[in-house]
């Protein structure tokens, strides 16, 4: 079920209903585990961006694929036939790349249902989610030999079915996974690249994803609004101006996000070189607006959500 909601509908609803979202988030029961806290880099000795939530040890939502993603997943103990979805921030290589290593795979695991593929709607630099899918897998695909995963008529053990989010601002989609996991998705600024941040509420408790994005549409606090855990990507350092300023959002702007979300946790992800060994720097203009926990992630680590 997908429904389209006015931006400020869901501000008006937000504040309205602050504590009930999150009021059964109980311990051990989620537990946010970052696959990959780096980024497109060949130095950061890390994986790129990729996180898995879990469900009662069950790895239940991946978001994003980054390059070292599959193996982190193996590491994790994650079973892919478990997965209920797979979310997709933006298509950026560092986000992206492992997916067809995943579908390739599951070849070898006992999935049997349907897969959903969440992501955005495409403009004139990105595909959308259901081209990004169809260039790698289908007929004419890069990889075409795995045909079989998108096509309803073949004999593969399960299949995938992509869904495309709207870009529109200030809009959020809103998709009924399951009756303990709602996912809202809203477009963000990540320069001229098709862009969206996800929220997801699951068992009583929510975690929400920056992706990459500068703040331009400001309406990432709105989304993560009281959000047990937003997760935000450190991809420049204060002072750094020029494109990259335009693509990513600045510690301090970083701070004031969490802050208008009232988010109880901050995990600091996708962590270059150019940001990493300024983790003091980088919590100090965070800290200037927000007067909460904050944490720099690294491959592999958990965090219970409560």
């Amino acid at each position: 079920m997908v429904r389209i909601v006015n931006f400020f509908l869901v501000l008006m609803l937000v504040f309205m209903t602050p504590i009930q979202a999150n009021s059964s988030c109980s311990d051990n029961d989620v537990i946010l585990q970052v696959l990959g806290s780096g980024g497109p880099e060949l130095g950061d000795q890390r994986a790129s961006s990729s996180y898995l939530i879990w469900l009662n040890d069950k790895a239940t939502i991946l978001v994003d694929t980054g390059a070292g993603s599959s193996l982190n997943f193996e590491k994790s103990g994650a079973k892919f036939e478990d997965l209920k979805a797979i979310l997709f921030s933006h298509f950026h290589v560092d986000h992206s790349a492992d997916f067809p290593a995943f579908i390739k795979g599951s070849f070898f695991t006992s999935r049997r249902q349907e897969l959903p593929i969440y992501g955005p709607d495409g403009n004139h630099l990105m595909p959308s989610t259901s081209e990004f899918v169809q260039n790698l897998l289908g007929k004419k695909g890069a990889f075409r030999y795995l045909k079989d995963f998108i096509e309803p008529s073949s004999a593969s053990d399960y299949h995938l079915k992509t869904i495309d989010v709207s870009l529109k601002p200030h809009k959020v989609e809103i998709f009924q996974l399951s009756e303990k996991i709602k996912l809202s998705a809203a477009p963000v600024h990540h320069g001229p690249i098709a862009a969206v941040a996800w929220r997801i509420n699951i068992a009583g408790c929510s975690i929400t994803f920056s992706g990459d994005m500068s703040n331009k549409y400001q309406t990432l606090a709105v989304l993560a609004k009281n959000t047990d855990i937003l997760v935000l990507h450190n991809a420049i350092p204060e002072a750094l101006g020029g494109v990259a300023a335009r693509l990513h959002m600045p510690p301090s702007v970083m701070g004031e996000i969490a802050k208008n979300a009232q988010a109880k946790r901050v995990i600091i992800s996708h962590r270059m070189l150019r940001t990493l060994g300024k983790e003091r720097e980088t919590k100090n203009y965070m800290a200037q607006s927000y007067s909460g926990s904050i944490i720099f992630a690294n491959d592999l680590e958990r965090f219970v959500v409560k």
